[in-house]
């Protein structure tokens, strides 16, 4: 093959992996915990692996607790690992609403000024002086996924998610590189909702300028 011929077909390849549908992770509540609050909630329980996620070395644990807010309560929030340096717990705006505490919008491990909110499990509780988040939508990506589709970390993108009926636009959707991650395009449950995203057949793709 001549120099012409392979150049062609490498950016044949490489236009096919621009524009591959994103796989969609669908993120329900859930909470990360330090190793301090996990032994506080959890004493003498080893942390467990109910399921691997894509996401490679994280899982959802076997270990769930109830979140409690000013006007209610949700049970069953599922723990997800490995541990973490500081515990974090992320909703959706739904969420928020049902325990009445405002939650801003915020990338994870961006805490700093945000409510807290009290945990509970059979074994104990703790009260959080803050780390509750409402987590903005975003897509992980390996170094190579991020060169092949021409975008870095920290870029805002839009995201066209095609379902049955209910196909949405998503804009404002941070791009976050990693040696450690695998493509996956991460949205919330209200936002799930609203486009179709949890049905058979959904498609989503970065929308080129």
């Amino acid at each position: 093959m001549d120099k012409a011929n392979l150049e062609k077909v490498v950016t044949q390849v490489l236009d096919e992996m621009r524009v591959r549908p994103l796989p969609v992770g669908v993120s329900s509540r859930h909470l990360h915990l330090c190793q301090a609050d996990y032994e506080r909630l959890f004493p003498n329980e080893p942390l467990s692996v109910k399921k691997n996620l894509l996401q490679p070395g994280q899982f959802a644990a076997t270990q769930s607790v109830t979140l409690t807010g000013p006007k209610g309560s949700l049970e069953r929030v599922r723990l997800l690992g490995p541990l973490r340096s500081k515990s974090q717990v992320e909703i959706s705006r739904s969420d928020a609403r049902l325990l009445g505490i405002d939650v801003p919008l915020r990338l994870s491990g961006d805490i700093a000024g945000t409510p807290g909110i009290r945990l509970s499990s059979p074994y104990g509780e703790v009260m959080l002086a803050q780390g509750v988040i409402v987590a903005k939508r975003h897509i992980h990506m390996s170094p190579l996924d991020a060169l092949v589709m021409g975008v870095v970390h920290g870029q805002a993108v839009n995201v066209a998610v095609q379902s049955a009926g209910r196909s949405l636009v998503f804009s404002d959707v941070m791009i976050r590189v990693s040696e450690a991650m695998q493509l996956e395009f991460h949205i919330d449950t209200d936002e799930a909702n609203a486009a179709g995203a949890d049905q058979p057949g959904c498609v989503a793709r970065l929308v080129r300028p």
